[in-house]
């Protein structure tokens, strides 16, 4: 997958340079500077998911779907593995969402650009999903099922319900696609139908993910959100008439001598 995003940033950063017609305003090393620190904050939550401690039996013994909120509970212990598989078809879909565009004379003359914002929509995403998925401790819906083996239940993996990451990823694309066509053709009688469609996308892979065990309500409502935040936001801060907002990744270290690291996403605007 890494690789994909590096084919299609470099194809990106090719034609960018040949970009006509177009509503947005890219810049090479800006932009490039952008993606290289959001992929650096990745690999940074990847390896938190990575290291992320497996439930001990004591601590799964523990467990009390009663304690879960009350929009969640219902979840608990769902398990489904035609469910897993049948969302893995609107995930790859959702990360093959540029090529949407070719069809299209505008947005295929400027299909590098696009391209180049399309990462970066995902990299961002992947920001919020990393770090919140490597950071934050939350048993899977599939851990309250007793019927599953003891291993499964207890595993790394099984530790990280928020956010969503495969909705945000469904959310991210469906909604960049809508966004990009959108800017592209404000006055076509088919916008109405692809932001529905977008909602109807990121329904479906949240329904999914909650009916296979791997995500509750709630996680994928923040999924939901990160996604179509990004999804919208990328693009509408490379408009060209958007020149005083700008979206980058930051990081500070000992914060204020306490030796806490902090790394994310800034936005600001300047009046």
């Amino acid at each position: 997958m890494k690789r994909i995003f590096l084919s299609i940033f470099c194809l990106g950063l090719f034609f960018n340079t040949y970009a006509q017609d177009s509503p947005y305003e890219t810049n090479g090393w800006k932009d490039g500077l952008y993606i290289a620190g959001a992929v650096g904050i990745n690999i940074l939550g990847f390896t938190f998911i990575q290291n992320k401690e497996a439930l001990t039996e004591t601590e799964l013994q523990k467990l009390n779907k009663n304690d879960i909120w009350e929009i969640d509970r219902w979840a608990a212990g769902n398990y489904s593995e035609e469910a897993d598989a049948v969302s893995y078809i609107p995930f790859y879909a959702a990360l093959g969402m540029p090529l949407v565009f070719l069809p299209g004379k505008a947005e295929r003359k400027n299909f590098g650009q696009i391209s180049v914002l399309f990462v970066e929509t995902m990299a961002t995403t992947g920001i919020f999903y990393t770090m919140t998925a490597g950071l934050i401790d939350k048993s899977r819906p599939l851990v309250y099922n007793k019927d599953l083996p003891l291993g499964t239940r207890i595993e790394g993996g099984a530790q990280r319900s928020f956010i969503a990451g495969h909705t945000a990823v469904a959310a991210a694309g469906t909604f960049f696609a809508a966004k990009v066509f959108n800017d592209f053709h404000p006055d076509s009688k088919a916008v109405p139908y692809l932001w529905g469609g977008a909602v109807g996308i990121s329904a479906l892979m949240g329904y999914l993910r909650t009916k296979a065990g791997k995500h509750f309500l709630t996680d994928n409502i923040a999924g939901f959100i990160v996604g179509a935040a990004s999804g919208i936001l990328i693009p509408e801060l490379h408009k060209k008439d958007n020149e005083n907002i700008d979206l980058y990744p930051t990081a500070n270290f000992n914060v204020n001598g306490t030796g806490i690291n902090t790394k994310g996403l800034a936005l600001t605007y300047k009046f």
